[in-house]
């Protein structure tokens, strides 16, 4: 008995071998064929020994749904947009109503694979997880300074009862959290990350209403926005017909947000006024520059009278000064508006982080011009006697200018190491022209869905990916690959949004939109890559953690030391320049000195600025790096595994020889091969098909085709068995191949793949296939060789076969004739070598492979199950991208170590001479806290602009 069952759910390769791996467990099922696009399966058994209601059972047990099940989730969905209803019914009914089918997609969408699966597809069952309910936002976050800021945040957020991990990226001011919605929700999230001082930022779109009759209407809308994914709020104003929506822009888009509205019967439109929200990044850190400048200029003028002024008491050149700014009153209420002012933001800080235990840079800032401050307002109304009667408001007024400037000087920079990402996003076009009934309308870009036609004319950016349905045109696609001489588009073809059409006129229907778009994709791998942390950059974080209380412990040791010891036995006293200092003032500048020079801030952008310059660089030539980790990673790579189909070869091989055994003619045997494999996406078997067309051969129609893995495939046509493959296929079902062993062999010298081709039980023919190198292989072999890389090529081919095309590129190391499932314990056994592998693949086969490897580097022509394995992605699919993505790495690598040795270096040497360790032996040398503070903004200015200089560095 032979049944198709509706198969759905399958999301991968994976889940098209477990659905096969399950049915065919059961006594009495003799075939099974499994296709993963259609969702079908096709089965032939024998119903004495097992029925169809077993095999549907467990299909559905190993999480994936048969027509019963889906047909259930459609009648409910259906009862959900019946829009006569939804006004009508209570509020709790509808969120049942909600929650049913929400479940059922999610258990639909959801590979069930466990192992190989789950690890391709880490980043989305780390982000939603239907069996625990775990959630993911990405917020942005402003008002960071330092790493200690982040650390801050982290701890906060940590504490928080159902919060399960938490990664603050300062330099990119995002939070990623993962969390539990029914036990913290995302609104507490934000309350907690204000509560110690910072900004979270949103996004946030406003949509137009139709539909709504009644409060009902709009609290329906609100349940079912917040529901959503990604959504953080939604308020829906019923009078004014309008929604406003707070998101995630990483995991949900605009267009989803329409779409959920128009699932439950309303209609929802982008409000004409809205910002985009792409731009709201940049707005965040326009408003800081704007900030700290504004805090600046106030320092500055506020700040250059109190410096003359207070000098001019103790310098007789300064006399030019009036006298006016010499008065102790007018000092104090100069010096009070700078602390209000441009210096309340690090006593705020302060304050808030006291409340929750926590310390950054802001106690350090807070407790040095805090003290200079209270100590220049006693000597003003207070008579304490001699040695304290010395004023200190130039060193508070000199300590916030040179502060807010190195604020100011860290966010340009900071905002620059970013640019890469709002490069990308600025590609992006705002409009789209679409066909409405034969009319063209011009409609905002997230109101454009899949299957729509739009209409693209010269000088225009492409809005979205699709397929060219009518006319041609040259289309430059330089953004995305680099290359920048246009590539011709005709009917059929791919387009990808945001590359620019040149030349001509022609239509397109769209394949994919919003944060399905080739580009949205490449933003969010960056994205991700920057928000993540290297192993690397452990070290500075345990640092920074616990520096600022370290330092607090150095300067209470350096105060008791000058205080009880150091004054009295070098004559600090007795010190003309100091004038008499008293042993507590001149104590406690030292402490002083030692809070404001101690800058984490240094280490804590050591490593984070560099990834985000790297990963930056890496998407503008091409190269999509997922993490910090993979970067930091690939450094160290010394083998380099190349896959051979698609990543050395082209991929696309042609049909070269064709040979008929005796009593057979040679179009018979093209048209028994080209019947078997005709349907099949191996590039082998589309080879042979066009090859057959090309010789005007049409070919039959195969039944039951069934592929062997490593060996070839199965079908039968007029009831007679075809086999096309390899000797092992033959040896194994017996079929002589003596006559064709030499011919065979003399084809797989010359690199050509020959497969033997068989009718029932007789051998037929041979047929020889070449897969041709691509332009840059032997290029890139070589230069990797050069860098002390040693290059490995693995491929499922024969040895012969394998051997030529490695000889051909360069390469000594072969590893042949190894099956799909075998090539991760080929790699497994590589690193057991001792060896840090990277692996280069495209296919779905690759995907354990590339998981396996140390760093799994996929092509960007390959499967989306390969680059989801691989940590980074090449968008070219040129091998020499290889060459690049491991140059990138080392210059990271070597950026990071050269801002942690000049942050660590400085903080070294500026914290002991900070607290005097060089008075008693260099003429009295001491650094003043204004000094000091200059200091403090040069480091980390100068370990910023030390990651810039990577963007001047060639990889290519």
């Amino acid at each position: 008995m032979e049944v198709t069952i509706g198969v759905y759910g399958m999301t991968c390769g994976h889940c098209q071998k477990r659905v096969a791996d399950t049915i065919s467990s059961f006594e009495g099922v003799e075939f099974v064929d499994v296709d993963l696009e259609s969702e079908r399966a096709t089965v032939s058994f024998d119903p004495q020994k097992v029925s169809l209601d077993d095999i549907k059972a467990a299909i559905l047990k190993v999480g994936y749904l048969t027509e019963s099940e889906k047909e259930a989730k459609q009648e409910a969905q259906a009862e959900i947009s019946d829009t006569t209803e939804i006004a009508e019914v209570t509020s709790e009914a509808v969120e049942r109503a909600l929650n049913e089918p929400k479940e059922s997609e999610e258990a639909l969408q959801t590979c069930p694979l466990p192992g190989i699966c789950e690890l391709a597809e880490e980043e989305e069952t780390q982000s939603s997880s239907p069996k625990t309910g775990i959630k993911e936002i990405t917020l942005g976050v402003s008002g960071m300074t330092c790493s200690a800021c982040a650390l801050n945040i982290e701890k906060i957020l940590k504490k928080k009862e159902g919060v399960d991990s938490v990664a603050v990226n300062l330099e990119l001011g995002r939070a990623k959290v993962i969390f539990e919605p029914s036990i913290v929700s995302p609104k507490e999230i934000e309350e907690a990350i204000e509560s110690i001082g910072y900004k979270v930022e949103k996004d946030k779109v406003t949509l137009d209403l139709q539909g709504m009759s009644c409060a009902s209407c709009a609290a329906n809308i609100e349940k079912i926005l917040n529901k959503k994914e990604g959504v953080i709020s939604a308020s829906v104003n019923f009078p004014l017909e309008k929604a406003v929506v707070e998101f995630d822009s990483a995991r949900i888009s605009v267009r989803e947000i329409i779409d959920a509205v128009k699932g439950i019967g309303y209609g929802a439109s982008v409000r004409a006024e809205t910002v985009e929200y792409e731009d709201r990044e940049q707005m965040s850190r326009n408003s800081e520059i704007q900030r700290q400048r504004n805090n600046l200029i106030i320092a500055l003028v506020l700040g250059i009278p109190i410096g003359l002024g207070n000098m001019s008491m103790m310098l007789p050149f300064l006399s030019f000064v009036p006298a006016f700014f010499s008065n102790h009153i007018v000092l104090f209420v100069l010096s009070t508006l700078v602390l209000l002012f441009p210096g309340r933001q690090f006593f705020v800080g302060t304050f808030k982080g006291f409340k929750y235990g926590v310390t950054d840079m802001n106690l350090l800032i807070a407790a040095g011009t805090g003290s200079a401050y209270l100590i220049s307002v006693a000597a003003t109304f207070l008579n304490l006697g001699p040695g304290y009667d010395s004023l200190y408001y130039d060193t508070v007024a000199f300590l916030i200018i040179f502060i807010v400037l190195g604020r100011y000087l860290e966010a340009r920079a900071r905002g620059r190491t970013s640019e890469a990402i709002r490069k990308l996003m600025g590609l992006r076009a705002k409009t789209s022209r679409i066909l409405v009934n034969g009319i063209e309308k011009e409609v905002p870009i997230e109101e454009v869905v899949v299957g729509d036609i739009v209409v693209v004319r010269p000088g225009e950016k492409i809005p979205v990916d699709g397929v060219v349905v009518e006319g041609g045109s040259a289309v430059d696609e330089s953004m995305l690959t680099g290359e920048s001489i246009p590539v011709e588009k005709s009917p059929g073809d791919t387009v990808i949004g945001a590359t620019l059409n040149r030349t001509g006129t022609f239509n397109f229907r769209a394949t994919k939109v919003g944060a399905d778009t080739a580009l949205a994709q490449i933003i969010r791998l960056v994205e991700t890559a920057q928000t993540t942390k290297a192993p690397i950059q452990r070290v500075a974080d345990i640092f920074a953690g616990n520096f600022v209380v370290a330092v607090h412990i150095i300067a209470l040791l350096a105060f008791f030391f000058w205080f009880f010891v150091g004054y009295w036995r070098y004559g600090v006293g007795e010190s003309v320049s100091l004038g008499g200092i008293s042993p507590f003032l001149f104590s406690l500048l030292i402490a002083i000195t030692v809070l404001v020079i101690s800058c984490p801030c240094a280490v804590g952008l050591a490593t984070p600025a560099a990834i985000m310059v790297g990963t930056g660089k890496g998407a503008e030539n091409g190269i999509l790096i997922k993490g910090g980790e993979a970067l930091e990673r690939a450094h160290k790579l010394d083998t380099i595994v190349f896959d051979k189909t698609g990543t050395l070869t082209k991929g696309s091989p042609k049909l070269t020889d064709l040979l008929a055994a005796p009593g057979h003619g040679e179009k018979e045997v093209l048209f028994i091969a080209a019947t078997a494999e005709k349907g099949s996406e191996h590039p082998l078997g589309e080879a042979i098909v066009k090859g057959a067309e090309e010789r005007e051969i049409s070919p039959g129609k195969a039944e039951n085709f069934r592929s062997l893995p490593g060996k070839g495939i199965e079908a039968y046509f007029e009831e007679k068995r075809i086999l096309l493959g390899t000797r092992k296929l033959m040896e194994e079902n017996r079929i002589s191949i003596k006559e064709m062993e030499t011919k065979m062999r003399e084809f797989e010298e010359k690199g050509k793949t020959a497969m033997l081709v068989a009718l029932e039980n007789e051998n037929i023919g041979l047929i020889a296939v070449a897969d041709t190198l691509k332009e840059n292989s032997r290029e890139a072999v070589e230069t990797l060789k050069k860098m002390g890389v040693e290059v490995v090529m693995i491929t499922g081919d024969n040895a012969l076969t394998a051997g030529a095309i490695a000889t051909e590129v360069g390469i000594t190391r072969v590893l042949a004739e190894v099956l799909p499932e075998d090539k991760a314990n080929a790699i497994k056994k590589l690193q057991e070598e001792g060896k840090l592998v990277g692996m280069v693949g495209d296919g779905i086969n690759d995907a354990p492979a590339l998981i396996q490897s140390d760093v799994g580097i996929a092509m960007g022509t390959g499967t989306d199950v390969a680059m989801e394995s691989a940590k980074i992605v090449l968008i070219k699919s040129d091998p020499r991208d290889v060459v690049a993505a491991l140059k990138l790495s080392r210059l990271t690598i070597k950026k990071i170590k050269q801002n942690l040795l000049w942050a660590f270096g400085y903080n070294t040497i500026g914290i002991p001479i900070a607290a005097g360790i060089l008075y008693p032996f260099f003429d009295r040398v001491l650094i003043t806290p204004e000094l000091a503070a200059a200091f403090m903004a040069l480091s980390s200015v100068s370990v910023t602009t030390n990651s810039l200089l990577m963007k001047r560095s060639r990889i290519k």
